[in-house]
């Protein structure tokens, strides 16, 4: 099988990684990749990751089997349309499937068909709205753009003031808000890759949104994430599936617009049980490269059938005992207003225990340069969390990027045993 990844961040390289030791995938391509991607596999312009038919035509000029596209933005383009349309298989959910991610008032429309447990939420499109909406849930407020916001449109906060500045801010560029109450408990991400009927869980990881340690600052995209979660109730991932992602796709099958790809479950374990904070209709970053770093078994064998609708006939996936730990380095200024174009040096050579993967990165007169504010991924694997954290910093500390920032407390908790799940 020849494979085709659509993407140029970490989770994309984590990705090509997976494809890479997958022994029936003879070629594995990006567009438009990234320096590291480049190192392992042949990247390709593409200007336009939201133009199917320059996917279509570039899958074609390759020989392509299978199109993974990684993220959300082509998703909801309709990229995957395009690709199927052309003949080819594609990972990933068609436009009308992808509003999952694409549209948070769509995603609660549904989870409400599907009786999904989830957040009381009011869907606004005024400013008065969005205030009788903040004073019924209270505090701490939370607001998010009902659209793609490149996981930064969420505001939580204690304060009145800035939810409804916030919720001013996606009005005025003509966007909706959805209000919802806050639910209390640690975090769970859970990836479930499905084919629109069968659904197959993958390990589950958590991620670290607020850019400082002690979970202080503003949201990112991530900073971190591990797996496994040894912290967790046994017989989490049977209830999420069972609850959430087997409805949720029935619910879409249902609708005429079924799901085939990823659906990432964002969970808070509250004290009432796991809720859904949101879903995505792609693999998460930076949580994929710490699940795909576990996954044993083949990951295009995986992708291929979800893609051809033949996921009951794989046989149970395999997992690595050892935990994964990622660490994301990124730019001065991060996420506000990051600083592009400084030099990155001290890469250190990569082993299956330890290794860097590329996200905001580009060459510059054949520098490698910053080019985002997520730069790089330090993965650490090993016989214990504490392990994996260890490996996972040796690299962060072997790095040069001047005014670079990163947290220090990764899976800190978990891995000394102080995260527990709230009980009523």
């Amino acid at each position: 099988m020849k494979a085709l990844v659509i993407g140029s961040g970490a989770r994309e390289h984590a990705i090509v990684r997976g494809l890479l030791g997958d022994p029936d995938v003879t070629q594995v391509d990006a567009a438009p990749g990234n320096p590291g991607i480049a190192v392992v596999a042949q990247c390709h312009p593409l200007p336009d990751l939201t133009d199917g038919s320059a996917v279509v035509e570039l899958a074609r000029s390759l020989g392509s089997d299978l199109v993974v596209i990684g993220p959300e933005a082509p998703l909801v383009a309709g990229v995957a349309d395009a690709v199927r349309a052309a003949g080819i298989a594609a990972f990933g959910p068609s436009g009308d499937a992808a509003q999952l991610e694409g549209s948070k008032a769509f995603a609660k429309d549904v989870m409400a068909a599907a009786d999904v447990p989830t957040a009381r939420c009011y869907v606004c499109t005024s400013e008065a709205e969005a205030t009788a909406a903040l004073e019924a849930t209270g505090a701490p407020y939370v607001v998010k753009d009902d659209g793609l916001a490149a996981g930064k449109g969420v505001v939580v906060t204690d304060s009145r003031q800035d939810a409804l500045a916030h919720a001013r801010s996606c009005f005025a560029a003509g966007g909706t808000v959805v209000v919802e109450e806050f639910l209390s408990g640690p975090e769970v991400s859970l990836f479930c890759v499905t084919d629109g009927t069968t659904v197959l869980p993958l390990a589950p990881a958590q991620d670290f949104k607020r850019v400082g340690d002690g979970d202080e600052g503003p949201n990112t995209g991530g900073m971190g994430a591990y797996s496994p979660l040894p912290w967790v109730p046994e017989g989490l991932v049977e209830e999420v599936v069972t609850r959430v992602a087997q409805p949720t796709i029935d619910e879409m099958r249902r609708r005429g617009t079924p799901f085939c790809g990823v659906l990432y479950v964002g969970l808070a374990l509250t004290t009432a049980g796991p809720r859904v904070i949101e879903f995505n209709a792609r693999f998460g970053d930076p949580e994929t490269q710490v699940v795909l770093a576990r996954l044993r078994s083949p990951l295009g064998a995986l992708l291929r059938a979800s893609a051809d609708g033949t996921l009951d006939a794989l046989p149970p996936l395999a997992w690595r005992d050892e935990a994964a730990v990622t660490v994301v380095i990124a730019s001065e200024g991060y996420p506000s207003s990051p600083k592009t174009g400084d030099l990155i040096a001290g890469l250190p050579d990569s082993t299956d225990e330890a290794y860097l993967l590329h996200a905001g990165t580009r060459t510059d007169a054949g520098e490698l340069v910053s080019a985002g504010g997520r730069v790089l991924s330090a993965v650490g694997v090993g016989p214990s969390l504490g392990a994996a954290r260890a490996a996972a910093y040796r690299v962060v500390d072997e790095v040069r990027l001047r005014g670079s920032q990163h947290r220090t407390d990764i899976a800190q908790a978990a891995a000394d045993g102080t995260l527990t799940v709230p009980t009523a």
